[in-house]
Parts: C-alpha cells; structure tokens; sequence
C-alpha cells in the first residue's frame, strides 16, 4: 500500500513535468515572437502546473520524512530539483517578455508621438501657409490701392487739364470768330499807311521841286 502510494507520487510527479516541459518550449516560441496576448493563457497554465508539481513534491517529502530510504531521498531531491530549474526558467522568460513588451510599448508611443507631431506640424505648416497667403493678399490689396490712388490723382490731373484745354479751346474759338474783323482793320491800316507813305513821298517832292525852283531863282 506504501510502495504503491509512492509509485503514484512519482507518476503524478513525471506526468506534471513532461506537461512542463511542453509547456515551456510552447512559451519559448512565443517569447521568441512577437506578443499578441496569448502568453497570459501560457503563463496561467505553466504557474498552476508548478503549484501542482510543488504541491506533489511536498507529498513525497512528507512521505520520505515519514522514513522512507535513501533511494526514495534522492528521488525527491532530483524531483525538486526539476521543479526549481522549471520554476527559475519560467520566471526568466517570464522577465524577458516583459522586458520586450515595454520595449514594443515604447516604440508604439513613440510613433504615436512622431505621428501626433507630424500631424501638429502639418496643422502648424497649414497655418503657416494661411498666415503667408493672408499677408501676400494684404500686400497686394495695398499696392491695389496704392495703384487706384495714382489713377484718381492722374484722373484728377485729366479732368483739370481738360478743364485748362476747354478754356482754351474756348478763347481761340473766339479769337477766330473775331480774326475776320481783325484782318478788316489791319487791312484798313495797311492801306492808310500805305496812303501815308504816297502822300508823304509827295509832299517830299514838291518841298525838293520848290527848293530847286528857289535855289535857281538866285
């Protein structure tokens, strides 16, 4: 009944750490890859399969220091030590994965953060963009007025010119209605002038006649 109560620990025991063992190479290949959330469901299986394997191996403990014999003494201690070398692994990979996973969480919020200044930069560049445009079309509205100013002041100028222009027109219009009057008169002035002249020639001739009639009489 003893033998038999051993030999049942000891199965239990093997059957738990074949299951181990299965267990751990499935949670290597997954801390080897990326994560994807699965290794809670592993973590759980492996930590109850050690509380089982722990709870066995405290059985036969019990057992061997009930008085059990050397041989059944160092099948204990090789069991327990496949229990401390299962239970040191797992919580090795255990670190390791968790040391990727905060790298992965890492490099996720740091594209976050690239992303999100990309966005702002993007935004920032857009209003920078809108900024430029507005003070190019506040130039422009400027040197549009600036250019309608020159043309009411040249308008202006036009309108004035116009103005001196008509006035002008105005006097040589009536300038030209009178020239035939003018040319009447000077026409008449010429002609007494001309007359002058005749009459005074000869008045001049008859003074040199008498003169040489008289210079002769001596």
């Amino acid at each position: 009944m003893e033998a038999s109560s051993w030999d049942a620990l000891r199965k239990q025991a093997r059957r738990l750490e074949a299951q181990l063992d299965d267990q751990m190479i499935a949670y290597r290949k997954l801390v080897s890859m990326k994560s994807d959330g699965s290794e809670n469901d592993i973590e759980s299986d492996i930590e109850r399969s050690l509380k089982q394997l722990q709870q066995v191996n405290s059985q036969m403990q019990t057992w061997v220091s009930s008085g059990g014999s050397e041989v059944l003494s160092h099948t204990l201690t090789r069991h327990m030590e496949i229990l401390q070398d299962l239970t040191q692994e797992f919580y090795r990979l255990r670190s390791s994965l968790r040391v990727k996973q905060q790298h992965a969480s890492l490099l996720d919020l740091r594209d976050f953060d690239r992303a999100k200044f990309d966005v702002e930069e993007a935004s920032d560049s857009a209003d920078q963009a809108l900024l430029r445009e507005q003070a190019a079309i506040s130039r422009s509205t400027g040197q549009m007025d600036n250019v309608i100013s020159q043309a009411q002041a040249t308008l202006g100028s036009l309108m004035t010119q116009r103005s001196t222009f008509g006035g002008i027109t105005s006097k040589i219009s009536n300038v030209s209605s009178r020239l035939p009057t003018i040319n009447h008169v000077l026409s008449s002035i010429r002609r007494k002038k001309s007359m002058d002249t005749i009459i005074l020639s000869l008045v001049a001739s008859v003074c040199a006649f008498l003169i040489f009639i008289y210079w002769l009489s001596k």
